[in-house]
Order: structure tokens, then C-alpha cells, then sequence
């Protein structure tokens, strides 16, 4: 899911690293920092709990927060984040559910993932 989160978001974010240590209680599976040490992207790959979520969300400073999922149930973990993190935290675009599809594994492995065709995944802002 890292390879397939940094194809997908590596033309947007030049500078996006994996597994990068990044100072605080939760280090990101992918992480973007801008050149004043904010992070602009900040991708969760597999299980996370919604308290992470809503961690990220409050201390992480985030432009953008991704958590990327394969065969999941999205509209349910979308409006359990929605029940549970306020508003403020979630404005516009700013956290999104990237769901791959369950063949996802098949489709990717016998090749370098260079780019995530659109419809290998959904996506819903929250």
C-alpha cells in the first residue's frame, strides 16, 4: 500500500518520503514536509484506530491526511470518523479514504507501480 500511496501522490508532493521519523507519537507511513518543516501530506497505510486518526488530525498540523485502505468498508470508518472527530478538524479536503480494490494485489504484482489507475481505487473526502 506504501508504493501504491506514493505512486498515487508523489507528482503532487516531490518531496514525499517513506517511513520517515518525524518527531512526534505516531511515525507516518508517508510523509511530505515543506521546506519550513510543516508537513503538507501525511499517508497511513493499513489498520489504524480512529483515536489515531483523530490524533493526526488535532496535533499533526497535516495540509492533507490520507488513510489508504484495501477491501474496506469506507463509508462505515467515514461517518465513524465524522461522528467522533469534530468538524474543525476535517475541513474541506483535508482528510480522505483511499480504497483500493480487493484484486489490487494481482493487479500490481508483476510490475513497478509507476502510476495507480483510477480504477484500482475510491476515494471519499470526510
Amino acid at each position: 500500500m506504501k508504493a501504491l500511496g506514493y505512486a498515487m501522490f508523489v507528482e503532487t508532493y516531490p518531496h514525499l518520503e517513506v517511513e520517515k521519523r518525524v518527531g512526534l507519537r505516531y511515525k507516518p507511513d508517508l510523509i511530505a514536509i515543506d521546506p519550513e518543516g510543516t508537513f503538507d501530506f501525511w499517508g497511513e497505510c493499513g489498520i489504524n484506530s480512529i483515536r489515531k486518526t483523530a490524533w493526526l488530525l488535532k496535533h499533526s498540523g497535516a495540509k492533507s491526511v490520507v488513510l489508504f485502505k484495501i477491501n474496506y468498508g469506507v463509508e462505515q470508518l467515514a461517518e465513524q470518523i465524522r461522528d467522533e472527530v469534530p468538524a474543525k478538524y476535517r475541513e474541506g479536503d483535508r482528510l480522505r479514504l483511499v480504497n483500493f480494490v480487493p484484486q489490487i494485489i494481482e493487479l500490481t504484482a508483476s510490475r513497478q507501480i509507476a502510476k495507480v489507475s483510477p480504477d484500482w481505487y475510491t476515494e471519499i473526502i470526510v
